[in-house]
C-alpha cells in the first residue's frame, strides 16, 4: 500500500500540483489538507490565486479513486482522501478536534476535523486517519487548545483496534506535549528517519516542521521518504506499507 499526505496549500501551485498528482495517480491513498471545493469567493494571497474548486478538479485527475471530501469551513474548505476503487471501505466519518464558537468563516483560529477512514486491502483491515490541526498565527508551541486537541485525537485513536496511520499537517513542533500525545503507542516516521524539514522553499519562515506519519508499530514501513517535489509550501510525505 501506497500513501501520500499533503498540505495543498489552497492549490496556489496548481499545474505544477496538478501535475504531480498526475504522475503518482497509481499511489492507492491520498491524504489532503488546505482544500476547496465549489468555493465561490475570489481569494489570493501573495500573487497566487487558490484553487477554489481543487476537490473537483482532483476527482477528475483520478477517476479511479473514490474521494471524500470533509468540510471545517462553511462546507468549502477542508480536508480529503482519495481511495483506490479496490480499496474495499468499510468505514468512514470524522470528528471535530476543535471547535471556535461564533466562528466567522474567516482567520485561521477556525474549527478543525480528523477524517478517518477504514478500509480492508488483501483481507487486511487498516485506518487511516487525516488532519490539519489548529493553527493560532503564533507559531507550533503547546496552547491549551493545541494540548485538548492532541488529547481528543488520542482518545478516538484508542478506540481503534485495527493497524492505523495518523497522516497530514499537524501544525507543531516535534518537542511539544502535543505531539507527545500522539506519539503514545505509534511510530512517529519524521524522528525515526531524522527528518530536519517537512517544508519546501515557498516557506520563508524558521519553522521547518509542520507535517507527520504516525504508523501503528503493527504497521510494516516499507519505506518512507520527504519527497522533493515543490508543489506546495508543504513538502509530500510518502509512505509504502504493509
Amino acid at each position: 500500500m501506497k500513501l501520500i499526505t499533503l498540505n495543498l496549500w489552497g492549490g496556489r501551485i496548481r499545474k505544477p500540483l496538478l501535475d504531480f498528482i498526475n504522475i503518482h495517480r497509481n499511489v492507492d491513498i491520498f491524504c489532503f489538507q488546505e482544500v476547496y471545493y465549489n468555493a465561490h469567493r475570489t481569494v489570493t494571497e501573495e500573487d497566487r490565486e487558490l484553487s477554489l474548486n481543487i476537490f473537483s478538479d482532483l476527482q477528475q485527475l483520478l477517476p479511479n479513486h473514490f474521494a471524500i471530501f470533509k468540510p471545517a469551513v462553511e462546507n468549502i474548505y477542508g480536508i480529503a482522501m482519495l481511495l483506490k476503487n479496490n480499496i474495499d471501505i468499510l468505514g468512514e466519518g470524522d470528528i471535530t478536534i476543535h471547535q471556535k464558537q461564533h466562528y466567522p468563516g474567516i482567520g485561521a483560529n477556525h474549527p478543525r476535523n480528523l477524517q478517518w477512514v477504514e478500509c480492508e486491502v488483501d483481507k487486511k483491515i487498516y485506518s487511516i486517519l487525516n488532519v490539519h490541526g489548529l493553527w493560532n498565527g503564533q507559531g507550533k508551541n503547546d496552547t491549551p487548545e493545541r494540548i485538548n486537541q492532541s488529547q481528543r485525537i488520542r482518545h478516538f485513536m484508542d478506540t481503534i483496534n485495527t493497524p492505523k496511520i495518523l497522516c497530514g499537517d499537524f501544525n507543531l513542533r516535534p518537542d511539544t506535549k502535543s505531539m507527545h500525545i500522539l506519539e503514545r503507542k505509534m511510530n512517529n516516521l519524521i524522528k525515526i528517519n531524522n527528518v530536519s524539514s517537512t517544508r519546501t522553499s515557498y516557506y520563508k519562515k524558521e519553522e521547518k516542521f509542520a507535517d507527520y506519519i504516525l504508523a501503528s508499530p503493527d504497521i510494516i514501513v516499507n519505506e518512507f521518504s520527504v519527497l522533493s517535489d515543490e508543489v506546495s509550501d508543504h513538502a509530500p510525505l510518502y509512505i509504502d506499507f504493509n
